[in-house]
């Protein structure tokens, strides 16, 4: 089972047990996180896309700890005018590992309910 999510403006597709680099988030390391922004979840042959965003579904996640990215280097440079301009950037991100993918969509929790009262 995977999930899309949405955190800082940009969209990650997770899995359970996953560790991935967000955009700097609040919290110590050891604290949880949920994201709401579910827009796609897939299990199997069932998936479900959400206008914009699943309804009942949530990731959780615990943040690993902060860091701050690889240096990238910034070069203005206008020739025969002795120009020239170097600047740096280093992001800043937070390491979260997804421990649950919780919820499911409405109509998928009706459905398996209605499957189960058929098989007793």
């Amino acid at each position: 089972m995977y999930a899309v999510i949405v955190s800082g403006g940009k969209q990650y597709r997770v899995t359970e047990g996953e560790t991935i680099k967000v955009s700097k988030l609040e919290g110590e390391p050891g604290s949880l996180v949920t994201f709401d922004e579910v827009l796609l979840t897939a299990n199997d042959e069932d998936i479900k896309i959400g206008t914009p965003v699943v309804e009942g579904v949530k990731v959780a996640g615990e943040i690993v700890n902060h860091g701050r990215g690889k240096k990238i280097e910034i070069i203005k440079f206008k020739r025969r005018k002795h120009h020239i301009k170097h600047q740096g950037h280093r992001q800043d991100f937070t390491a979260v590992k997804i421990t649950s993918l919780t919820g499911q969509p409405k109509e998928a929790a009706v459905k398996e309910e209605a499957v189960k009262s058929n098989e007793e």
